[in-house]
């Protein structure tokens, strides 16, 4: 299955559809864009796995969700500067072989993930 996301809009109680996604490979301070994405209806991203098991590789990824322009996008008010604005999230891959999942649940004030099947 290789690499996949999924982000649900805490606050609202639905799948974050319109949320802008990057992910990014990384080796200490640099980082490389592999894909940028908007998420679906569902939250996910309309392709299906963001990097399947030929394409994912051993080392450190890095996923930036656009947090603040989705929620003023929905009319959320937020003060200036917003609490969160992205929120990124560093993670690695020790075995490819097997699916990495990287759900995130966000609101304007809080996230949270973890790594799931």
């Amino acid at each position: 299955m290789g690499l996949s996301t999924h982000v649900l809009d805490t606050m609202h109680g639905r799948p974050a559809g319109g949320m802008d996604v990057a992910l990014y490979a990384t080796n200490g301070a640099d980082s490389r864009l592999l894909k940028s994405f908007t998420l679906n209806a569902d939250g996910r991203n309309d392709g299906g796995p963001l990097l399947d098991n030929d394409s994912l590789q051993v080392g450190t990824y890095r996923l930036v969700f656009s947090v603040k322009p989705y929620f003023k996008a929905l009319g959320v008010a937020l003060p200036e500067p917003s609490f969160l604005d992205q929120v990124t999230l560093d993670f690695g891959v020790a075995d490819t072989r097997q699916h990495y999942h990287v759900p995130l649940l966000v609101s304007p004030w809080s996230f949270s993930t973890y790594r799931g099947s």
